[in-house]
């Protein structure tokens, strides 16, 4: 399974995967989930808002035990972020029926769409439709940065966006959803674990920061008289770093757009993209206001306009207690593993889906730490003991 996935979506140059949603690369791993349903004999199913499941058992019959992840990238993302979760949850399954274990519940692996918000800006789109979090008039707005809309995407994609939106019917299905992905950190290297269960998700969020200026010549235009926004914008990234630094938190302009964008011309328009994310809440609100008051005092220094929007924000994730320590006590009893509990700063479907359903999540070892990028990385091994732990897992939760 993973030597055919392995290709798909991944670049020649960069040698990282760009997986977006509602594109080729989306088609084809969306074509690989449904063979390896299909291979199974599970009952393949596209929902409402694009979201793929594979069903062992009745879907209708309720209190279903699902696991996944996703299978899309970010922009020259690593090949583990999510296809791990899928592959992993298909392998578990075989692993599963093959010890002759019975299920007395209905079992499914499920690949939500357009988990990393690469093309539409908004993470978790496919899994925030899907429990309400988002409307489809706010779905029907998303654009992507040629002006294609996510109903026009999907349109193009095949898939009808009329019926895109909550589906509390879906999730009344499930009993619990186990997530397996990847450690984006390298807590279980430290501590020399090779599985780990998830704690809580920091509180996280986006804010676009625009800066706006004056286009200008940049040859003939003195310095005492331009309004620069590039200055307030690199000024405040150096903020960001510092307001982190002091709060025990992390702040990140990852994106940047520029206009005019011409190498000899002053910009009249700077656009940036902050992500922060913190353990707790007062925490992650004193990093955004202090890096907005000091882009405002960069601003006004420069005789440049600022306006600060929210784009997204997902407060923090505790994961379900009962369940996770039902997890820790299933794998502490038929594996004999001593599972360390671990919080997170990334954003993954089963928080979003955490007040709907029960959830929780395992982590596979990366040895590196290193995430959203083509180092990306979790040795055989590892992997092999996270499919076997998630077998484990299933077992426990779906049958007698």
């Amino acid at each position: 399974m993973w030597r055919d996935l392995l290709p798909v979506g991944r670049h020649p140059d960069s040698r990282g995967y760009r997986r977006f949603a509602w594109t080729g690369a989306d088609a084809e791993c969306r074509d690989w989930f449904r063979e390896q349903s299909e291979a199974r004999g599970l009952v393949h199913e596209l929902d409402r808002n694009g979201n793929q499941w594979a069903w062992l058992g009745d879907p209708e019959a309720g209190d279903a035990v699902v696991t996944g992840s996703h299978l899309d990238s970010v922009p020259d993302g690593g090949a583990f972020d999510g296809p791990l979760g899928v592959v992993s949850s298909f392998a578990a399954l075989d692993e599963l029926l093959a010890r002759g274990a019975r299920p007395a519940k209905p079992l499914a692996v499920v690949n939500f769409g357009d988990e990393e918000g690469a093309r539409f800006g908004l993470a978790c789109v496919g899994s925030r439709l899907t429990a309400g979090r988002l409307t489809t008039e706010q779905a029907h707005r998303l654009t992507d940065g040629g002006g294609v809309t996510l109903p026009q995407a999907m349109e193009a994609a095949g898939h009808d966006p009329a019926a895109i939106g909550a589906d509390p019917e879906r999730l009344a299905r499930i009993g619990a959803f186990v997530e397996l992905h990847v450690e984006q950190g390298r807590a279980l290297d430290l501590s020399g674990d090779r599985v780990g269960v998830a704690s809580a998700i920091w509180p996280h969020g986006r804010w676009r920061f625009d800066f706006r200026g004056e286009a200008n010549h940049a040859g003939t235009t003195r310095l005492t008289d331009r309004r620069d926004p590039m200055l307030s914008y690199a000024e405040t990234v150096l903020a960001a770093r510092r307001e982190a630094e002091l709060a025990g938190a992390v702040a990140t302009f990852g994106k940047i757009s520029v206009e005019p964008n011409g190498v000899n011309a002053i910009p009249s328009l700077v656009r940036g993209w902050l992500d922060s994310r913190a353990a707790d809440q007062d925490t992650l609100d004193t990093v955004v206001a202090g890096v907005e008051k000091a882009a405002r005092a960069y601003a006004d220094a420069h005789g440049v306009d600022l306006d600060v929007v929210r784009e997204s924000f997902t407060p923090v994730v505790e994961f379900d207690h009962a369940l996770r320590d039902e997890l820790a006590r299933i794998l502490g009893r038929d594996a004999g593993l001593t599972v360390p509990v671990l919080g997170t700063g990334a954003g993954h479907d089963a928080g979003i889906l955490s007040d709907r359903v029960p959830t929780a999540m395992l982590f596979v070892r990366n040895p590196t730490g290193v995430s959203h990028s083509p180092a990306e990385h979790a040795a055989e091994d590892d992997c092999l003991a996270g499919v076997s732990a998630l077998a484990d897992v299933l077992e426990g939760l779906a049958c007698t």
